[in-house]
């Protein structure tokens, strides 16, 4: 099973949100493992940021991406998601990756879901679906 953990601050202020997120966890059972952590990235494990001015890519580029690195990291892979400021750039400068979901500004909350849908549109990908088209 390939594991994932998103770093991500505060909590989820709208229930619509949670039931969106809980429905593409739903979706991910039994692929992606996912852990939610509302704290400090931890320098020594290699994590990709989010940030609008990281890489853009397409949802299969970011399918093959995802599972390239998950093939890297031992199937193991941590997203960064930044508070109402972004990251610091010394969280910035020790990312493995910064990715850009849009040059447009979301919320934290919406943040999660954006990333949490594409994740589960790259295992459709993946697994060639009918999901992405």
């Amino acid at each position: 099973m390939l594991k994932l953990k998103i770093i991500t601050p505060g909590k989820m202020k709208e229930a619509w949100l949670e039931e969106a997120l809980a429905e593409y966890e739903k979706r991910l059972t039994g692929t992606v493992s996912i852990e939610w952590i509302l704290k400090e990235v931890e320098p020594e494990s290699p994590y990709i940021c989010l940030d609008p001015n990281g890489t853009s890519m397409s949802s299969p580029e970011f399918s093959k991406f995802l599972y390239k690195e998950w093939e890297r990291c031992g199937c193991r892979l941590t997203f960064v998601i930044g508070g109402p400021t972004g990251l610091s750039p010394e969280i910035l400068r020790g990312a493995s990756h910064l990715i850009s979901l849009s040059k447009l500004t979301f919320t934290h909350q919406h943040t999660r879901l954006i990333l949490l849908e594409q994740i589960y549109r790259a295992t459709q990908i993946e697994k060639g679906s009918d999901y992405h088209k």
